[in-house]
């Protein structure tokens, strides 16, 4: 019969759960890894195929020794893996003079000695002819900034948490957890498991397996769009960059991706265009999957004045889900009471993504001894009042 108890079980094996249970995994522990719907899905936050990784972190330059150990991570996963999981494409910021983005990614790469250029308007267009930025605006490029193949990821550290003896399991509801004697006790709708250590990592569902962050926590409904350029060879990878716009008078950012190789290309064909700004506030047992004229009205009206040669509606759009905090910034570390034996993740708010390889490590790190080398201090739930 298989085994029920584990050293840790980890729920939600989505993004940073199938980091952590490759992370744990690796280290020679028994790990269970459960998810409740597919590993990789389209339903909760990692959805759109892309995503960017920078290190000039205008939310904050803490952020900055993580992510330098995430582009370590994600080089390793890539040679392991042997397929591309990241591409350097740089990443263009523009914005009105006195941006706050433009002024956060100054701040970040003078801390950390991150290259970053200065480009003027005429510049940028004779570069990156694929943008039309107004006269004044200002404009930033990250050289080392590009794309991770989110999906790809997940799955790479999915296959590399199996190979070293992990075991997921897909489809598979939690229903609760609790804290035994010496134990935790996981009951789902397939069975009962226990384990030393629990990791909790459930994204969006967070507010349902960790006690106190109901009001801490706001999950809202985001739009991706993809649009075909009229000249596609021009909005390639290699030719075009990744590019953060911050536009006067409209809250958050806009951002996107150039075209992909067809050799990558498992999601959809075009150039894809998203707003980087909590969205309308949804229930998870009823977010709403259909696309509305009026959901891609805004990123196409983005796309068509910003980006030469992009016209008209876009060709597919898709929903995914942001976990906001209440000052959109993560939350780890041990949950309180419980004598050390739960960890967390949570409130990544729409930019974590990109430390999916450096997450998984903190919360093996937490989960094994209790605390990490890592610098995340500053994310700790105290700074929420929980405690």
């Amino acid at each position: 019969m298989p085994s029920s108890h584990f050293d840790y079980i980890v729920i939600g094996a989505g993004s940073m759960g199938v980091s952590a249970c490759f992370h744990l995994a690796v280290r020679g522990c028994q790990v269970l890894g459960i998810e409740q719907f597919a590993i990789p899905h389209e339903l909760g936050s990692h959805t759109g195929w892309t995503r960017i990784i920078r290190k000039a972190y205008f939310e904050h330059p803490d952020y900055v020794p993580l992510l330098q150990r995430a582009y370590h991570n994600i080089r390793l996963m890539e040679a392991e893996y042997g397929q591309p999981l990241y591409l350097q494409t740089g990443l263009l910021y523009a914005g009105p003079p006195g941006c706050h983005v433009l002024g956060g990614v100054r701040q970040s790469a003078a801390l950390h000695s991150i290259p970053l250029e200065t480009l003027s308007v005429e510049e940028t267009r004779a570069r990156f002819p694929q943008f039309c930025l107004p006269a004044h605006y200002e404009v930033l490029f990250e050289p080392e900034a590009g794309l991770l193949l989110a999906e790809q990821v997940i799955c790479a550290y999915a296959q590399k948490a199996r190979h070293a003896g992990a075991v997921l399991h897909e489809h598979e509801h939690v229903q609760f957890w609790s804290l035994h004697k010496d134990m935790v006790r996981v009951q789902t709708s397939r069975a009962e498991y226990t384990c030393h250590k629990l990791v909790i990592s459930a994204g969006a569902w967070s507010g349902r397996l960790i006690p106190g962050i109901d009001n801490k926590l706001n999950v809202t409904r985001q739009v991706l769009a993809w649009f075909r350029p009229t000249k596609a060879c021009s909005f390639a990878v290699g030719q075009m960059p990744c590019w953060l716009i911050a536009i006067e008078g409209v809250a958050g950012s806009y951002y996107g991706f150039p075209l992909l190789p067809a050799s990558m290309q498992a999601g959809p064909e075009g150039i894809k265009v998203a707003h980087h700004h909590p969205g309308q506030l949804c229930q998870l047992d009823a977010v709403e999957r259909r696309i509305s004229e009026a959901d891609v009205a805004h990123l196409q009206a983005f796309a068509n004045q910003y980006l030469g040669g992009v016209h008209g509606a876009p060709v597919e759009a898709k929903t995914c889900l942001y976990s906001n905090s209440p000052d959109d910034h993560f939350v780890v570390g041990t949950l309180p009471h419980t004598e050390g034996r739960v960890c967390a993740a949570w409130g990544f708010s729409g930019h974590g993504f990109k430390f999916v390889p450096v997450m998984g490590e903190i919360l093996a790190d937490l989960a094994m001894q209790g605390h990490t080398l890592l610098p995340v201090g500053f994310l700790e739930a105290k700074r929420l009042g929980i405690a």
